[in-house]
């Protein structure tokens, strides 16, 4: 039993933004139905990496704990299938360009008067209003406009995109926090609402301070790679076998880190005496810490650093950050049994629910193949045999051979 358990979720999303936002929800207890688009589903199917039977890590690793069906939206009789499917539920997702699922008459003005109760979720490039209201969008032109790819990398060099896609991820979650809300609204009143959300807002607001920098007098922060733009040392440092992180983002922080390098020059020398002087004189300071930090491999610096307290992490790739033990500790490493393609692996759900009574159910369902669930869903929205074979027959669905 989930704390969101009784939810009822229709997904039409795609990819990755919706994706994220409804395993999200089924993680918490959702029922989460997806719906891909015929013959070929989900875009994000053809993704790389291919697994050995043919699906997509890709698909699988955001649509865990989610039954599937496929519905051709283009028919008479997908649409009343949608239209059906909505009757009952508390929750529809959508990521296409504004306007069209006002093409297939499936816009939230027309469901809400189908179900008053309907929340219906839009995460779309830019939002649904303002000049760029109707025009689509992907994670790296919201990185760009954003802010953020100005700010990212070194200095001097072009612009980068985060390497993970935080955009998209940021703009799921945002929209599973719109829904909850939402829903907890709906107890009260037993009306729904829509909830509009973008790949634009998520990367502004990963922008709060460089915001506050300019708000407060002007300043555009420039690109400094690793390092921060209010305090120092705060960066990554090269070790003798790798690389570090280092955190003295205080002055108690900073002076456990001059008392762990027993450096003499970092205590007496005026220019890093506080915070303002340090970050004044930044450069002249990490030159001095990078001397002295590739004396020792990672792992020595970090038994130092952890005797004394200082915030410091070794930087890990992706290999070792699922194997590191505060990974399995915190259970972000989950695994399903898929027909297809055996044991699977994927990225649990980073809430924890101290009500045990409402915790997390435990991950026990692998994305669905194409149409896999199709004839279930169907027949819990009372369609006969006779009819789904029909709906089959007119290539209105797509089910699974049983």
């Amino acid at each position: 039993m989930g704390p969101l358990t009784g939810m009822r979720v229709v997904e039409l999303a795609h990819i990755m933004s919706g994706p994220v936002c409804g395993m999200m929800l089924a993680d918490m207890g959702a029922d989460v139905v997806k719906v891909e688009k015929v013959p070929d589903g989900d875009d994000s199917r053809r993704f790389s990496p291919i697994m050995a039977s043919g699906e997509s890590a890709s698909f699988m690793v955001v649509n865990r704990n989610k039954r599937g069906i496929g519905l051709n939206l283009k028919t008479d009789g997908g649409r009343d299938v949608l239209r059906r499917l909505l009757m009952d539920a508390d929750v529809v997702t959508e990521n296409y360009r504004a306007g069209t699922m006002e093409k297939f008459g499936l816009g939230y003005d027309t469901l809400k008067t189908l179900n008053p109760g309907l929340i219906y979720c839009a995460i779309s490039g830019y939002g649904r209003s303002g000049p760029f209201g109707e025009k689509g969008g992907f994670d790296l032109i919201a990185q760009g406009m954003s802010g953020m790819m100005s700010m990212t990398g070194e200095a001097g060099r072009e612009p980068v995109k985060a390497g993970s896609p935080v955009a998209d991820i940021n703009s799921g979650i945002l929209a599973a926090l719109g829904i909850a809300a939402a829903y907890a609204a709906k107890q009260k009143t037993g009306l729904g609402q829509m909830v509009d959300t973008s790949l634009f807002e998520a990367g502004l607001q990963q922008m709060y301070w460089p915001a506050a920098a300019y708000f407060a007098d002007g300043t555009i922060l420039p690109k400094m790679g690793s390092a921060n733009s209010t305090s120092a040392p705060y960066q990554v440092f090269r070790t003798a076998d790798g690389w570090i992180n280092i955190g003295a983002a205080n002055q108690a922080n900073y002076e456990r880190l001059v008392e762990a390098l027993a450096v003499p020059q970092l205590k007496a020398d005026p220019r890093f005496a506080s915070n303002t002087l340090r970050m004044e004189h930044r450069l002249a300071l990490v030159e001095i810490l990078n001397e002295v930090l590739v004396a020792r491999t990672t792992d020595e610096w970090m038994v130092l650093f952890d005797s004394l307290g200082l915030p410091a992490g070794p930087v890990l790739d992706i290999a070792a950050a699922l194997a590191h033990p505060q990974t399995k500790a915190r259970g972000m490493v989950v695994e399903t049994e898929h027909p297809t393609e055996g044991r699977v692996r994927g990225m649990g759900l980073p809430i924890h629910f101290s009500d045990m009574d409402n915790a997390a159910p435990p991950t026990s369902r692998p994305a669905p193949l194409l149409g896999e669930h199709t004839r279930e869903v169907l027949k819990e929205s009372g369609y006969a045999d006779n009819e789904i074979d029909e709906l089959i027959r007119s290539q209105a669905v797509v089910a699974l051979a049983s």
